[in-house]
Order: C-alpha cells, then sequence, then structure tokens
C-alpha cells in the first residue's frame, strides 16, 4: 500500500532577504524556521531543505542497512547513521555523504561493508538523489 506524507512551506519575500516556515504536516511534529542565509551561510537555529534532506536520507539508510541485516540473519547492539548534504549556490544539491556506524556481533568485516553498500544502493532516498555523489563511511564497532 503506497503512503504519502505531506508538509508544507510559507514564505515572505525576496530569496536573499525573505524567510519561511515549513510545517510537517503529517506527523504533526512541527514548524521551523527557513531563509536563504541558513542555507548558505551559519543554521542559527533555522533549517534547509539540504537538513531536511540529511534527515531524510540518514533515517531512510538506517532503515535499509537494519533491513538488509536482518536478512543476512544478523542483529545490531546499535545502529547510527548521518548525512551531510552539500549545498552549492548557483549549482544546487551536489552531494549526501553517509555515515554509519554499528556494532554487530559475529560479523566480519567484508559482509558489513557488502550490507552497507546495498543499503546505501537500496535506500528509497538514495534513489530519489540518484543524480547525486552519494558517498558512505562505514565504521564497524568492536
Amino acid at each position: 500500500m503506497a503512503t504519502t506524507r505531506s508538509a508544507h512551506t510559507s514564505w515572505v519575500g525576496d530569496l536573499p532577504t525573505g524567510a519561511g516556515q515549513v510545517t510537517l504536516d503529517t506527523s504533526g511534529l512541527g514548524t521551523y524556521d527557513v531563509t536563504w542565509k541558513a542555507r548558505t551561510e551559519e543554521a542559527e537555529g533555522k533549517t534547509s531543505p539540504e537538513e531536511l534532506i540529511a534527515a531524510a536520507h540518514s533515517s531512510c539508510f538506517a532503515m535499509a542497512f537494519s533491513h538488509e541485516l536482518a536478512g543476512a540473519g544478523h542483529a545490531a547492539d546499535y545502529v547510527n547513521t548521518s548525512a551531510a548534504v552539500d549545498f552549492v549556490p548557483g549549482k544546487g544539491i551536489t552531494k549526501s555523504h553517509l555515515t554509519l556506524a554499528a556494532k554487530i556481533p559475529g560479523i566480519s568485516q567484508e559482509e558489513f561493508d557488502t550490507i552497507a553498500n546495498a543499503a546505501k544502493a537500496g535506500c528509497p532516498v538514495s534513489m530519489a538523489l540518484g543524480g547525486l555523489d552519494i558517498t558512505l563511511e562505514a565504521t564497524l564497532d568492536a
């Protein structure tokens, strides 16, 4: 069954000096301030499309990794993921760098790397970001 999630943004003013608020409609978790300055300089308590994409990518990757791991017969003590999304004014979003640290009893480094790369490729957000350079740094903790 397909699901649809939604958010909306209200914006006032021009791009460089204007401001907006993005609201997470489906979850109702909140409304967040967004500005061009927060996108291209310091965040100063505001968010950006790239931060929201990073949140989506890191959470999707964590889910995909956990799914791949279970399919291979392993359970993790923990899985920590992050994503850093690059934005270059005039060029756009250029990269998403995933970072994974996990503790998984009984797994080899080779199998860990194989599963991490499969999760990176199979994550629906990775697929949606297919035009970007997506990199992965995966660490198997002892």
